[in-house]
């Protein structure tokens, strides 16, 4: 007795035929007559992202051409701003209140920026070598290979703008001490 390799189950190819077809129909309808699917994952390029801050989203201020950088003007506090977004904000708070995303899991939490209570003084000097060397022990990182240092010096500017009690500077040290900082 033998069996006849030839027969097949003729109604069940004819179901996986017509599923196969259809399937690529669908798939040709959705992909090149309907326009796609919307997933809503990308925004569009005009539209800002949500939790972004308007300083984000303004085009970026370039500082690298300022001669002294330690000098404050409202052109690098607004840089600063700019900066401090993109890479404090996430630890620190949109606001520099220490209550970021970011630094919830931190021990110990980020600095309240606001209220200051300086660890490594909270002059423009005193802020400017924080950046460079980040504070060991904490998660304050160094910024020194991130930022440049005209960057780090707007984002000094931006802090000290927040802050409410301010540490008082003395311009001639600073001028005098801010160029070896690099």
């Amino acid at each position: 007795m033998s069996v006849n390799q030839n027969d097949y189950n003729k109604g069940g190819m004819i179901t996986f035929v017509l599923s196969m077809g259809v399937s690529l129909l669908v798939l040709i309808y959705t992909a090149f007559l309907n326009g796609g699917v919307d997933l809503k994952e990308v925004a569009p390029p005009s539209a800002q992202p949500a939790g972004q801050t308007q300083a984000a989203a303004e085009a970026p201020i370039d500082v690298s051409g300022v001669k002294e950088p330690w000098v404050e003007s409202e052109q690098m506090a607004k840089a600063g701003k700019q900066i401090y977004a993109q890479n404090c904000a996430m630890c620190h708070g949109a606001e520099g209140k220490g209550d970021g995303v970011a630094g919830a899991s931190l021990n110990p939490k980020p600095r309240n920026l606001v209220e200051g209570k300086w660890l490594k003084g909270g002059d423009r000097l005193g802020l400017m070598l924080v950046l460079e060397n980040g504070i060991p022990g904490s998660s304050m990182q160094s910024y020194k290979a991130a930022l440049k240092v005209n960057q780090r010096w707007a984002l000094t500017h931006f802090i000290r703008s927040i802050t409410q009690n301010k540490v008082a500077d003395d311009d001639a040290v600073v001028a005098q001490k801010a160029p070896s900082l690099q």
